[in-house]
């Protein structure tokens, strides 16, 4: 007579293998991107990752309003109360308890250290307002990005999707996508627009992406 197969919960090939990372969310302001992120989780466009956390710089930041409705546990690591790097080792500490396989910059404003980006080699997305190598770096951040753009007379401008290391806005390109100047552009709609055609769609695309590339990298047989 032969051997009964193994139940299902103890074949070791299916209890090793998720199919979903880990993904934190770090985030200064609104939210916009938080909420993009959101959506697409909640539609299956984001599928390969699951948002477990949402860590602000900004107790007050509107962002962590957008977790909680949407029953993503929220922290804050504040800079200006911990110091640099206690708001890191803050951030790093949440990361190991979340078991986090990936961390999204949504608007998050704090330039991390070499340290901290080392940990996380190509782990780390950031998304930028502009096509990068154009309108980025230091300074480069929010409106002053929309500003530089009509200041300078471009005709297209867009968004970029990014892996972060010790350098602003420095680590490869996964994402971009252009978007036209109008005339009558003013920054602000110009913001507008760039994050409704480009950041809103990009940012979830290659949180996909990247997700499903750690997953498929482990789960290599």
């Amino acid at each position: 007579m032969g051997s009964l197969p193994l139940p299902f919960s103890e074949k070791p090939e299916e209890t090793m293998k998720r199919n979903k990372i880990n993904i934190a969310v770090l985030v200064s302001g609104g939210g916009t991107n938080l909420q993009a992120l959101i959506d697409a989780q909640e539609s299956g466009i984001l599928h390969s990752g699951k948002i477990v956390l949402v860590i602000s710089g900004n107790p007050d930041a509107y962002a962590l309003k957008r977790a909680e409705k949407a029953g993503i546990p929220t922290a804050v690591a504040c800079a200006k109360a911990l110091g640099r790097e206690g708001a890191e080792a803050r951030i790093l500490q949440l990361l190991d308890t979340y078991a986090v396989d990936l961390i999204v910059l949504a608007g998050f404003m704090s330039i991390l250290s070499r340290d901290f980006t080392s940990r996380y080699d190509h782990r780390i997305l950031n998304i930028h307002p502009s096509l990068i190598p154009a309108f980025c770096g230091v300074g480069f951040y929010g409106l002053h990005v929309h500003e530089a753009v009509l200041k300078r007379g471009v005709r297209i401008t867009g968004a970029t999707v990014h892996f972060v290391n010790e350098i602003p806005d420095g680590g490869d390109i996964i994402l971009q996508k252009a978007v036209r100047v109008l005339d009558s552009d003013t920054p602000e709609s110009l913001q507008k627009r760039v994050m409704r055609q480009a950041e809103w769609k990009i940012l979830p695309a290659a949180a996909e992406a990247v997700s499903l590339k750690i997953l498929n990298e482990e789960n290599k047989p």
